[in-house]
């Protein structure tokens, strides 16, 4: 099979490697798409350590190929997403079935599991309810699965905040009731108008960026809950500590390690999907055979126009 190996700075070289074997509880899975994940943005950009290759990818979804000799399901030719940490840039992979999830009958480049589960569960944790008002800074591909799941559980307000003309048409018209300009408007203006003076009973934070991490506080009202949905990569980040006490916030850092807690936002979100509920349909704009994935690690940085997520595909699958 072929596979994606990191091997320098910015440089991914696609190897032939043998197909993994299966252990008796696992399946192997063709993979149809991996996705092209932020976290990974900078383990492209500085290079695998001297002397070291490192093969990443942990967003895939496929087809089950094989099962093991204790697998009751899935079964083979079964449409699904799966949980793996590496090794996902490839044309196969080899994983415990208990981590396979249906993909039910839409696109398979769209059955992203992993970044799925991470949305629902940061909008679960932070604990959305009915007639909250919602801040969500960052319209990008995470911002916006979060404003879906979010939407789900029925706010009064559902704020988007980004710099990106592009990115605030695409939350308004996935039902943002009030989208923010933050280069034009100031965010914790409008929020307080909206809120009697209040403030967001939940603020999203999904870019990862020092800016946005500052405004949560200025957003979100106080015993509000401020969510860390961004991966906070590169230098650290500060914050009005003293203030942020006196606030009295309740700061969720929506980054799980813990597996159950991974298995469960992966079984609820597919189901989501699968069954119609989460739609992920315009969520994928750009699509790299695995040939290209330099390219779509590039648009990853570069964020062109009309870029919401980049995946890489096999279309033989």
């Amino acid at each position: 099979m072929r596979i994606a190996a990191l091997r320098g700075r910015e440089t991914f070289e696609v190897e032939e490697a043998p197909v993994p074997s299966i252990r008796p509880d696992e399946v192997l899975v063709r993979v149809a798409v991996s996705g092209v994940c932020a976290s990974e943005l900078e383990p492209w950009l500085t290079g695998p350590p001297a002397g070291e290759v490192r093969y990443p990818g942990h967003e895939v979804s496929g087809v089950v190929a094989e099962i093991g000799a204790e697998v009751t399901a899935p079964a083979v030719g079964d449409r699904v997403g799966v949980w793996v940490t590496e090794r996902g840039f490839a044309e196969y992979v080899a994983v415990p079935a208990a981590y396979c999830f249906p993909a039910g009958d839409g696109p398979l480049d769209e059955a992203l599991a992993e970044p799925i589960a991470c949305s629902v569960n940061a909008v679960e944790a932070a604990g959305a309810r009915l007639g909250d008002d919602v801040v969500v800074i960052g319209a990008g591909f995470m911002g916006n699965l979060v404003q879906r799941l979010a939407a789900l559980r029925g706010p009064r307000h559902l704020i988007v905040a980004d710099t990106r003309a592009d990115a605030l048409e695409r939350a308004a018209r996935l039902g943002a009731t009030r989208t923010v300009d933050v280069t034009k408007e100031s965010l914790p203006d409008i929020v307080r108008s909206l809120t009697g003076g209040l403030g967001a009973d939940i603020t999203f934070e999904c870019t990862g960026t020092q800016g946005a991490l500052t405004m949560c506080g200025d957003t979100t009202r106080m015993s509000g809950t401020i969510a860390l949905v961004g991966f906070h990569q590169g230098a650290d980040r500060t914050i009005p500590l003293a203030y942020w006490n006196w606030m009295a916030f309740t700061i969720v850092n929506a980054h799980f390690r813990d597996l159950a807690v991974i298995m469960r936002g992966m079984s609820a979100g597919m189901r989501l999907l699968a069954g119609g509920v989460l739609s992920m349909d315009g969520l994928v704009s750009h699509r790299f055979p695995l040939e290209e994935i330099n390219a779509a690690f590039a648009t990853l940085r570069e964020k062109p126009d009309g870029f919401v997520k980049a995946v890489v595909t096999f279309p033989d699958v």
